[in-house]
């Protein structure tokens, strides 16, 4: 086997596997995110709120972060790779549909409007 010819396969390969999140994101759809949204909103949509549980610190906004970057976080939230209770019960709740439509719905500008 010549390794010269086997690197760009190995490349392309590792392209379309770094991507499908963010394709899956793009799959979403923002209104059925924003009708989804509730389980998110107790924490994520209270300007300054912090947490007691697990530990104490502030909760990141929502509103505003790249869809790819919200359906890879609840991804691994789901399979235990980010260690959080709540996030990973919250997390395990959702199929990749539902995490699509979130991650549209925070990535639209209708939530980075309401985030301010």
């Amino acid at each position: 086997m010549k390794l010269p010819k086997l690197i760009p396969a190995v490349l392309a390969a590792m392209s379309v596997a770094a991507a499908a999140p963010l394709l899956a994101a793009e799959g979403g759809d923002a209104a059925a995110g924003e009708k989804k949204k509730s389980m998110c909103a107790g924490c994520h949509g209270i300007p300054g709120y912090h947490t007691v549980f697990p530990e104490v610190y502030k909760v990141p906004k929502l509103g505003g972060q790249h869809p790819a970057y919200i359906v890879q976080a609840l991804k691994a939230y789901k399979s235990g790779a980010r260690d959080h209770a709540s996030m990973r019960a919250i997390a395990a709740s959702l199929s990749e549909r539902d995490m699509a439509d979130l991650a549209a719905y925070y990535g639209s500008s209708a939530a980075k409007a309401a985030a301010k």
